[in-house]
């Protein structure tokens, strides 16, 4: 296989052709039949105002000078350094009319909100419903007695991401290592079932219980016995009804049936338990993720359907041996789980990502090879883990928490809410690895630490569950009550417990400059990044007769088997409340456009395999981290997953070597051929010829790389010194995911200015403005210097929400100012698709209208065709005009 990663001009079409759309759980579920139970989107159509106002909770309470925003709303968008406490923090207000459709009367409504920062109260109608303190688990709220089925109602909001040290997190945000942000913002769903339905885990109280609960038995590739609780509420008449249960694999194939006859008495609630058996199951695992679909359906004795939705689940047992290693279904696992850690904020959004955002970031960590990833420092979005589950990511899944701890009582009882609350949302995820019940980083009491694992044990009483805390003892000597250990590798006075490495990689000089080389801003160009990829690879130094080596790559793999795996620190760049420095350490942006670092952990891919994870192809591939600038280094550095690499430089071999040291336990290492560029020799070497404005690269000063496997060349990566820039081209980077028209998806697009051959012109320091048409708009402006943006390293990144309507959007960019020797604008097209689910809303949005060229806003299309005509007429005459120049002043040197 053959691919050229230089020349983007070929690639950089709209990734939208062979494009689909993402299916997300909605409160817990999949729905299948919305007469029976349906998922409204609740997300389009808010009031909102960043500020606290009196009395905005009564129905007739006089908005309508607030603005119309779609969730999910994170109060403000703000610029890409945004660190240090320059976010909004206080009360805001978010107000909702609305009408339920009069063939909801009867029935239960329900209403779920996924996620409002801080502390939050909810009014329907004027009544006040919830209060709610806590900022990342789900709100799961009964309203039928609350709203009026055909009339208008409001549901109002009041959230507010003040400091406070009474619930978890609790520290400040000014001492805190990440950023809180604010807003509802994650979705809000609209729940209508009948009365006979089954019960959502954190709306009911119960121990182990509510909602559908699956753990395993018997397990084998032969066949598994699949155990299935399901809490059944009756809030109608005593009726008899009949609960079954099938489960289907992905081809829609059903392989187990199970049913039972239930007697509910009015106004009660019960559990079912129901074994389903599973001859040759296939059997989840990171690189073969298969998620069977599980039916609950309740009938009534005539066989008319009550309830009905699915859930996905994932046959596989999990076991921790301590120095026998990780064993997945049985198995001893052959390798090290290396992945990352995830804060959720995003370039200019904060954690207001919609789900189509959620699951490109899982996609894009699995991309780059890793199979775990641990959830810092709070529970995820529904949808990113949903992605975990589909594409192989076992996950660390956490409580919220870092390095506080406040003795007043109700602290510790919100803490232990939430242990309980984790167990009750993600139980059934076939993910997750281990659970982190401690706050992060902190000392907290012994007593904490026993009533949490206790809880643990109570909440999941089956084989399979692994508390996980810090080894070290001077935050807590509490180590006897987990079930597994951070550390880096085996802890001598736990031998018999399994290890992993909670965070590797960051290597600050204190913890009030924060100096770093891990910590590099991908605009600070070509050698920080090298440095960054080198250090993540390995670290070491001498310290007085010791050889000391930092938490890397080359420590995990060569740690022993106690170790199961590690995650590093941190994959996207991200704010933080208590510096005014962003995290700079991540492989990729805020955006999540790479750095060199990516292609290092990318040299963990597989070359062949993954068929059955989505969207991740594993292939051979080479990258050249250099750019043959004038400003490069001697040494070239490559990042493979082949097994060798050949370096031609000007046409001439300059050597092969190998990507596997049998000194070194990491699998690849990254291959440096030393002292083999000057920038003289490609100076003298990169003539063009008059005439040749249009040349892509001159032949003789290419830097070609090889990639091997069993002797035979598979891939290459080409450079050459980037010449004149000659255009923007444009990246829809969807991840061939879907986008949805639900007026919440948000799409990142990207710009590149590029020579005549494809390559981007990485130094540069041009300002690019865009222009939206169609079903979407740009998000941001001036104001948070978002449009127009400057490039760094060679790219400007925009964000485009959806509207509502499918339809296509047209995306232009160019630079700020027009010229005859300015390189020529782009233009790139993709379509959005209907949502899944029905919109609920009365009112949207306004779009917003920027006029960027006053001077050119009555302009005709005709016109504007004949304007960019002349102006490409013109360029071409320039051309022949700057030959003529360059004809001149090699007379003169000569």
């Amino acid at each position: 296989m053959k691919n050229n990663l230089n020349i983007l001009g070929l690639i950089l079409l709209s990734f939208c052709f062979n494009a689909r759309s993402q299916e997300y759980s909605t409160a817990g579920f999949y729905q299948t039949n919305q007469d029976v139970r349906k998922a409204s989107n609740f997300n389009v159509g808010w009031r909102f105002i960043k500020q606290d106002v009196a009395g905005a909770e009564a129905v007739n309470f006089d908005d309508s000078k607030w603005s119309v925003v779609n969730l999910p709303d994170g109060l403000e968008l703000l610029p890409l350094v945004a660190s240090g406490g320059v976010n909004y923090q206080g009360p805001a207000w978010y107000r909702k009319y609305f009408t339920p459709d009069v063939a909801s009367k009867g029935k239960k409504i329900m209403l779920h909100f996924e996620g409002i920062m801080g502390k939050s109260k909810i009014w329907i109608n004027g009544e006040l419903v919830r209060e709610n303190f806590g900022s990342y688990y789900p709100i799961h709220i009964d309203v039928s007695k609350y709203l009026k089925v055909g009339e208008s109602n409001v549901i109002a909001v009041r959230a507010d991401n003040s400091n406070d040290p009474l619930y978890p997190p609790g520290k400040p945000q000014e001492t805190l290592d990440f950023t809180y942000f604010g807003g509802i913002y994650r979705d809000v769903w609209l729940i209508t079932h009948n009365k006979v339905y089954v019960t959502h885990p954190l709306a009911v109280d119960k121990v182990a219980g509510g909602g559908v609960f699956v753990h395993y038995e018997s397990l084998s590739e032969k066949s598994a016995k699949v155990v299935v609780d399901v809490d059944i509420a009756n809030d109608g008449i005593g009726r008899n009804v009949k609960l079954l249960l099938s489960l289907k694999d992905k081809n829609g194939t059903e392989v187990a049936t199970a049913k039972k006859a239930l007697t509910l008495a009015s106004k009660s609630s019960e559990k079912a338990t129901l074994k389903l058996t599973v001859k040759k199951p296939k059997l989840w695992s990171p690189d073969s993720p298969h998620l069977y679909n599980l039916f609950v359906t309740i009938k009534n004795k005539k066989g008319k359907v009550l309830e009905e939705f699915r859930k996905r689940i994932g046959i596989r047992t999990i076991e921790m041996r301590g120095k026998d290693g990780f064993y997945l279904n049985g198995k001893r696992y052959p390798e090290k789980l290396i992945g990352a850690n995830r804060h959720q904020d995003f370039a200019h959004i904060g954690h207001a990502l919609p789900n189509n955002l959620h699951y490109r970031d899982a996609l894009k960590l699995r991309q780059t090879g890793m199979r775990v990833i641990r959830s810092a420092h709070y529970i995820q979005d529904p949808a990113f883990m949903d992605a975990c589950d589909e594409l192989g990511l076992l996950t660390v899944t956490t409580i919220p928490g870092w390095q506080f701890w406040n003795k007043k009582p109700i602290f510790m009882e919100r803490m232990l809410k939430d242990v309980r609350n984790l167990f009750r949302l993600e139980r059934n995820r076939p993910s997750v690895l281990l659970w982190e019940i401690v706050p992060n980083e902190t000392h907290f009491p012994d007593e904490y630490a026993l009533k949490a694992t206790q809880a643990a044990k109570e909440e999941y009483p089956y084989s399979g569950k692994y508390t996980v805390a810090d080894a070290r003892t001077h935050r807590s000597q509490s180590q006897k009550y987990f079930d597994a250990l951070y550390a880096n590798d085996i802890v001598l006075k736990h031998n018999n417990k399994s290890i992993f490495k909670r965070e590797w990689g960051d290597f600050v000089d204190n913890w009030v400059d924060h100096n770093s080389v891990s910590r590099v801003a991908k605009q600070w160009g070509e050698i920080p990044q090298i440095r960054q990829s080198m250090h993540y690879f390995k670290e070491d130094w001498i310290e007085g007769d010791k050889n000391v080596m930092w938490p890397s790559l080359t420590m995990i793999y060569g740690a022993s088997s106690s170790l199961i795996g590690a995650t590093l620190w941190h994959p996207f760049d991200h704010q933080r409340g208590y510096h005014p420095d962003p995290f700079w350490g991540g492989i990729m942006d805020a955006y999540r456009q790479p750095k060199f670092s990516y292609y290092l952990l990318k040299s963990l891919l597989p070359t062949e395999g993954l068929e059955d994870v989505p969207h991740v192809k594993a292939a051979p591939f080479v990258y050249v981290a250099h750019l043959m600038s004038p400003f490069s280094p001697e040494d070239v550095v490559v990042f493979t997953n082949c097994e060798a690499v050949k370096l031609t430089l000007y046409g001439e071999e300059v050597g092969v070597k190998k990507a596997i040291d049998p000194n070194s336990p990491v699998p690849r290492v990254p291959v440096v051929f030393k002292n083999v560029f000057k920038y003289t020799d490609v100076r003298n070497k990169n003539k063009k010829g008059y005439g040749k404005i249009n040349q892509k690269y001159v032949e003789g000063a290419l830097m070609k790389a090889e990639g091997i496997i069993n002797g035979k060349v598979v891939t290459d990566h080409k450079r050459w010194p980037v010449g004149r820039k000659r255009r923007l081209i444009l990246k829809v980077d969807d991840s061939k995911i879907q986008p949805v028209a639900d007026g919440s998806d948000i799409t990142t697009v990207v710009a590149y200015l590029v020579d005549a051959g494809g390559a981007i012109k990485r130094l540069s320091d041009e300002y690019v403005r865009f222009t939206v048409e169609g079903e979407g708009e740009l998000i941001g402006g001036e104001e948070n210097a978002i449009n127009p943006q400057k490039l760094l390293w060679g790219e400007a990144v925009v964000l485009i929400r959806s509207s509502i309507k499918p339809g296509k959007i047209h995306v232009k960019a160019e630079l700020l100012k027009d010229g005859i020797n300015v390189p020529d604008f782009a233009e790139i097209e993709y379509s959005t698709v209907a949502s899944g689910q029905d919109l609920s809303y009365s009112e949207l949005p306004k779009k917003a209208t920027r006029n960027v060229n006053s001077t050119l806003k009555d302009e005709s299309k005709t016109l504007k065709k004949m304007r960019v005509e002349l102006q490409k007429v013109k360029k071409q005459l320039q051309q022949y005009k700057i030959n003529e120049v360059g004809k001149q002043q090699q007379k003169f040197i000569e």
